[in-house]
């Protein structure tokens, strides 16, 4: 498989700035694993108030990584990718550890393996690493749900611009 970069990914995700944490596949066996990386820089939002003396990338930013790639795998797996009436939700962790901290200048390797795949909850076992370290790790549940696609917005903006 062919690396992903960041316009494959955005024509995969529905994740856009500044909530979308995979910037480059590096690997990937649908239905198996992905290898995907995070560029973590000091422009993102969170590291002015998480923490101002020593900026961190919170646990959760980095859980929310790993389930990004989970997704990208899962809709190769599907050979689809995120559409309007579609959505992948991150649905739970299980066994959740947090080993070292992740700051501005790390790359963030985040590696994840199908466990379970089904449509209705599939299980994945995903590992962050930084320099070979691991940050953090755990068994992430998801799900693929159809939605109702929102009313637009310009749409209902326009009617009172008109009044």
């Amino acid at each position: 498989m062919t690396p992903i970069d960041i316009r494959g990914i955005l024509e995969t995700l529905p994740h856009r700035y500044p909530f979308l944490l995979v910037d480059r596949v590096l690997e990937m066996e649908p239905g198996k694993r992905i290898v995907a990386i995070k560029n973590v820089t000091m422009n993102e939002p969170h590291f002015t108030g998480h923490f101002p003396h020593f900026p961190v990338m919170p646990g959760v930013l980095i859980v929310e990584a790993l389930a990004q790639a989970a997704g990208v795998l899962s809709f190769a797996t599907l050979g689809k990718v995120s559409e309007p009436n579609s959505v992948f939700f991150f649905v739970g962790i299980e066994k959740a550890r947090f080993k070292r901290p992740v700051v501005p200048g790390d790359q963030l390797r985040l590696e994840v393996e199908i466990l379970r795949f089904a449509r209705s909850l599939s299980k994945f076992r995903g590992v962050a690493t930084v320099d070979g370290q691991v940050a953090a790790e755990g068994e992430l549940m998801c799900t693929l749900r159809t939605v109702e696609p929102p009313a637009r917005l310009d749409a209902a903006s326009s009617s009172t611009q008109d009044a």
